[in-house]
């Protein structure tokens, strides 16, 4: 009555069913669960760094007064190839030069220079200006360069 085949073998009887049928797969796919995996990955990715960034935070008032930004535009020094010394775009002969920053440093509230200085100028020239900067008042001295220069550690050729 049932649905299964009855073979004689030799020593007994056995019922075989379901000859036709595959056994059930016993390994997992997980395929499709790195693919979930991946997506929210990226997913978190994008969205973690939003998540601190944009929270809504009531700040307690106060009567301290805010920390100064940058009041004046820093003053630039250029020392062009032939060797004469700019303030800003006017020319100053160097042995006017101090009494002209400390007039300068007088009125300005920030210290910050720039010294543009042309390659082709000794570095003898570019210590002198700097040292009369320091005379003049001016402590915070940042050198002026461009990019694409050589490496150091980039090898010959």
């Amino acid at each position: 009555m049932g649905g299964g085949v009855v073979q004689k073998s030799g020593e007994g009887m056995r019922r075989r069913r379901g000859r036709g049928r595959s056994r059930p797969m016993s390994e997992i796919n997980v395929t499709p669960f790195v693919d979930v995996m991946l997506v929210l990955l990226i997913i978190f990715m994008v969205a973690a760094p939003l998540m601190t960034v944009g929270v809504p935070v009531e700040l307690p008032k106060t009567a301290a007064n805010a920390l100064p930004g940058e009041p004046e535009e820093p003053l630039a020094i250029t020392i062009t190839a032939d060797g004469t010394v700019m303030i800003q775009t006017t020319e100053v002969p160097r042995a006017e030069m101090v009494n002209k920053l400390r007039a300068i440093a007088t009125e300005r509230q920030s210290r910050r220079v720039y010294l543009r200085a042309d390659g082709a100028v000794p570095y003898g020239d570019v210590v002198q200006v700097m040292g009369a900067l320091n005379r003049g008042g001016f402590d915070n001295i940042g050198l002026v360069t461009d990019t694409g220069g050589p490496a150091l550690d980039a090898p010959d050729g």
